[in-house]
Formats: structure tokens, C-alpha cells, sequence
């Protein structure tokens, strides 16, 4: 594991600290014009970080042609339960690499970071997930959210987050305490389980869920999602929904909202990349991918 030594000092004070919760300002981060410590990690060799007391392990990827001048996205990518961050990279156990998401950015305007859950042993048997407890797991975002754009050159206002299942629970549960640091969250089959600390404030939102889904009932998304239809004051609507045995998904784009929110049901169960019946690759990478770079980059 590679430690950032240079910036120990810095990180030992971030434990349960958390990052002031100030509105959004346009901003080029403190990493901008500089060479980068951070590199693309490979899966052998993630990076660690101490938050509250416990080293954390992540990955980032930089851009193909990363400079140091040029202000990019930071999007974070939240694996589901007893799943790995190394798999969110390297695109195995049911996912593509980093969600599928560079491949929708010809651009390469996009940072990513993958961070690895925690081991609880009251949480589902003791799998890896993202039970945030004490809210350490939001205390861990707000530390690399520190380091990574003290180091790279990242455009504080694009700020991103997705997640299947546990990790949708996860970009959940930064949408509600975290609505003022991030501008968009993409949740994919998830739930509450990671929280919801305030959960009052208005954020872009991106719901993705099954209708047939035997582990996270469909009813939960729904939840998530009119919690941030009210939020973002849209105009209320019962959205349609695929039927049953279809193959097929049904996107619906709220009206009237300060912040944009849109829901995708499609028919099918708990999958990080459903694809409609006949098609060889999923819509999920590239939904998120345009609900995202909807906000441009200035």
C-alpha cells in the first residue's frame, strides 16, 4: 500500500472532522498547478488515508493526458455490499470498470475515486459495505475530498456520486448531509442504509431501480427518490413504469425542479447493469454518464 507521507500531517486531524457545510463556490481546487503525488492506481496497490483512527484504502484514476492546469470533475464510485473497491476498478463481480462511466467521457474530463468499505460485524453478517457508523464513512469522503483536491486540479463545484446498491445507499446518504459539497448523485438500486443526516436540502438526483428487485424492493427507491422530488420542489407525479416480463426501462425527467431529478425503473432485479432485451450493453453507464455532464464544466 502506498501511504502519502507529505500529507500525514494534514490528514491526522481529519477523523471525525468534517468539511464546512458551505454553499457551492465556483472554485479551482488548491491542487491546480502542480505536479500530482496522486497517480491512477493499479488494483495491487490502492492508496490509504487515516480517518477516525481506522486506514482506509482507495484508488484514484486520472484523466489520459491529466494537466495540471485544467480544472476536472472528482467522481466518487461506491461499491455494493461485501464487495471490493478494486473490483469498482478493475471492472469484475458484476461491474464495469469505475461504472462504466470513463467510456461515456471522450473528453477524459473526470477525476474518479473508488474507496473501500469497512467490515461490520453487526452489518449483514459481516460483510464490506457502508454501514456509517458515527458517520465515519461521510468523515472518509470529506478527507478525500481534502486530499484529492489538494493534490489535483479539481472544479469544486463538480462534485459527483454513484453507487449500486450499498453504494447507492452511500451517494444516498451524501446527497442528504452532503447536498451543499456535491452537485449530483446517481443511485443504483440503493437504500437507506447508510443514513440520511438532514436530508432537507435540494440536490440533482438520479434514481435507478428494478421492479422486480428481491433485495431492495422497488418501494425503497421510490422513497429516495421523493425525498429529493420535494426537496428540489418538482412538480409531483406518479412516473409509469415498465411492465412485468417487458425487457424494457421507462427514464421520466421531473418538471419544475430547482435541481434536476430523474428516475429510471426497468424491468428486471438487483443489477448494477441491466440492458434491455435484446441489447448487448447497458444504459446505465451512459444515463448516468449524461445526468452528470448535464452540468458543464466552465
Amino acid at each position: 500500500m502506498k501511504r502519502l507521507s507529505n500529507l500525514s500531517a494534514a490528514l491526522s486531524a481529519l477523523t471525525l472532522s468534517s468539511l464546512p457545510a458551505a454553499a457551492l463556490a465556483a472554485a479551482r481546487s488548491a491542487g491546480c498547478g502542480k505536479d500530482p503525488t496522486l497517480l491512477t492506481s493499479p488494483t495491487t496497490t490502492p492508496y490509504t488515508v487515516t480517518v477516525n483512527s481506522k486506514a482506509r484504502e482507495f484508488y484514484v484514476r486520472l484523466p489520459e493526458g491529466y494537466d495540471r492546469d485544467r480544472a476536472y470533475r472528482l467522481v466518487f464510485t461506491f461499491h455494493a455490499l461485501g464487495g471490493r473497491a478494486a473490483e469498482v476498478v478493475a471492472g469484475q463481480g458484476g461491474y464495469l470498470p469505475w461504472y462504466g462511466l470513463p467510456e461515456q467521457d471522450p473528453d477524459e474530463s473526470a477525476v474518479y475515486v473508488a474507496a473501500q468499505g469497512l467490515v461490520n460485524q453487526n452489518d449483514f453478517g459481516g460483510l464490506t459495505g457502508w454501514a456509517n457508523a458515527g458517520g465515519e464513512d461521510v468523515a472518509l469522503v470529506d478527507a478525500l475530498v481534502e486530499l484529492v483536491e489538494a493534490d489535483l486540479c479539481i472544479d469544486s463545484e463538480h462534485r459527483y456520486s454513484t453507487g449500486f446498491s450499498y453504494g447507492g445507499a452511500m451517494s444516498y446518504a451524501l446527497a442528504c448531509e452532503r447536498s451543499a459539497e456535491f452537485r449530483a448523485v446517481a443511485v443504483l438500486s440503493g437504500g437507506p442504509m447508510s443514513g440520511c443526516v438532514g436530508g432537507n436540502e435540494p440536490i440533482a438526483y438520479y434514481g435507478q431501480h428494478g421492479i422486480s428487485d428481491q433485495v431492495l424492493p422497488v418501494a425503497l427507491g421510490r422513497d429516495l427518490r421523493d425525498r429529493f422530488v420535494r426537496n428540489n420542489g418538482c412538480t409531483p407525479r406518479q412516473p409509469q413504469e415498465p411492465a412485468r416480463g417487458s425487457g424494457t426501462h421507462v427514464k421520466t425527467e421531473y418538471e419544475g425542479c430547482t435541481h434536476p431529478v430523474t428516475w429510471i425503473a426497468f424491468d428486471g432485479d438487483h443489477d448494477p447493469q441491466p440492458k434491455d432485451a435484446g441489447e448487448s450493453q447497458t444504459f446505465a453507464a451512459e444515463e448516468t454518464w449524461a445526468f452528470f455532464s448535464q452540468f458543464t464544466l466552465t
